[in-house]
């Protein structure tokens, strides 16, 4: 997508970069589209560098990014469900999903609690928009049916290497060989 100015057309979410602090760009702002990876959106707004949400393109006069889960029977979380919601969310600077870049250490669902706790990394310990992908997982995983509160840790033990891609991500990236 080419860098473009446009309009909001509602009260819009965002998440300033690289902080991740929610903030609202205002019905009627005009904000400049830096960059769209993954169904998400870098915009700057007012001079800060804020991230939209796909889900919330709407806003942008763009087509919303719609995550679809199954019906499910009762109130449990279904793990296969969280994953799929993972796998929407890409990296802010590489155009692969952060399941196929091997950044998903370990995923953990609380029934009881309706609570999802997720061990992820970075692909690099001192990435800045580590904070603005941990809110990208918060906000696709929320999502998932009965789910109500999700808990993500940053880890860097042990440290992500270029092993922990898939295939695809290899192919990607340009990495395979």
């Amino acid at each position: 997508m080419e860098r473009r100015m446009v309009a909001t057309i509602r009260d819009c979410p965002a998440r300033v970069v690289p902080s991740g602090t929610p903030a609202v760009i205002p019905d009627g702002s005009f904000i400049t589209i830096t960059q769209s990876l993954g169904g998400n959106y870098t915009v700057t707004y007012n001079g800060n560098m804020l991230r939209i949400d796909g889900t919330d393109a709407d806003a942008l006069g763009l087509e919303k990014h719609e995550i679809h889960f199954d019906p499910v029977d009762g109130d449990a979380i279904d793990e296969t469900q969280v994953w799929q919601a993972l796998k929407t969310v890409f990296d802010p600077e590489i155009p692969v999903d952060i399941v196929n870049l091997g950044l998903v250490y370990d995923v953990k669902v609380d029934q009881d609690k309706h609570r999802v706790d997720i061990n992820m990394t970075l692909t690099a310990p001192g990435c800045g928009m580590g904070p603005v992908l941990v809110g990208d997982v918060e906000y696709r995983v929320a999502m998932v049916p009965n789910v109500k509160a999700v808990k993500v840790d940053l880890i860097f033990d042990p440290p992500w290497s270029r092993d922990r891609l898939s295939d695809e991500a290899q192919l990607a990236t340009g990495l395979f060989f």
